[in-house]
């Protein structure tokens, strides 16, 4: 009776923590950004407009007034004269000391998770790592260049490989394309492996003997260079 009890327990947690925590985040967030504008906006609608009997913030007011500064921003950007005049403002912030070191370190981040036209994770891999004979799951993000590149002898791939249960973290490291294994499975079922540690079940990805036969088999018909999801080999 008590272990059919503890079950019970267990799953009515795993029903409600997802969503419970899901909820207390958001409603975090909400309150911070709220609270960045809220305040000010309505001293400013007091003083303005002499609505003395307003509370000194209205919930949810920040939060409206920071959407629409953002939508106004991007109408400004998509703009050809917009887009100019934030190009001057790009420029002069890139040449002041320390603070464009802060700024192009965030808009290269924010590029990279927000952009429509770049995946950050191209497709999920497998490399030798800590070392030989063992294997981690690894996410293929570019083909090196620059400096890196040219100071190896080999021609090698940027991968990242993360941390469990937290994919957030991690390794950037720098594989030669030969020693890499690309996996027959999507970068969201490889994240999903990753956080549950490998205790969920998931579609078996393809042997390493089938993808050396397809390495082998690609390297023949030379059809690896057009191929968008063989772009590795």
């Amino acid at each position: 009776m008590w272990n059919e009890i503890r079950k019970t327990f267990l799953a009515g947690i795993l029903v409600l923590a997802p969503i419970t925590l899901t909820i207390y985040i958001f409603y975090l967030l909400f309150r911070t950004i709220d609270g960045i504008l809220g305040q000010a906006i309505a001293q400013f609608l007091v003083e303005q407009f002499g609505l003395e009997g307003l509370q000194p913030s209205i919930p949810g007011i920040g939060f409206l007034a920071l959407v629409i500064l953002i939508f106004l921003a991007g109408t400004i950007a998509r703009n050809y004269i917009g887009g100019k005049f934030i190009a001057v403002g790009d420029y002069v912030v890139k040449h002041i000391p320390l603070i464009n070191r802060i700024y192009i370190a965030i808009r290269e981040i924010s590029e990279a998770i927000l952009s429509e036209k770049r995946e950050i994770f191209k497709k999920a891999v497998l490399i030798e790592y800590p070392r030989k004979g063992l294997y981690s799951i690894a996410f293929f993000t570019q083909d090196t260049k620059g400096p890196v590149q040219e100071s190896l002898p080999k021609d090698v791939v940027s991968v990242f490989l993360p941390t469990t249960p937290n994919p957030t973290s991690g390794y950037l490291l720098f594989v030669p394309k030969t020693e890499i294994l690309e996996l027959d499975m999507s970068v969201e079922d490889a994240l999903k492996l990753v956080i549950s540690g490998g205790s969920i079940h998931l579609k078996a990805p393809e042997s390493f003997d089938a993808i050396i036969g397809r390495r082998k088999k690609r390297k023949k018909t030379g059809l690896h260079v057009h191929s968008k999801r063989e772009r590795i080999g």
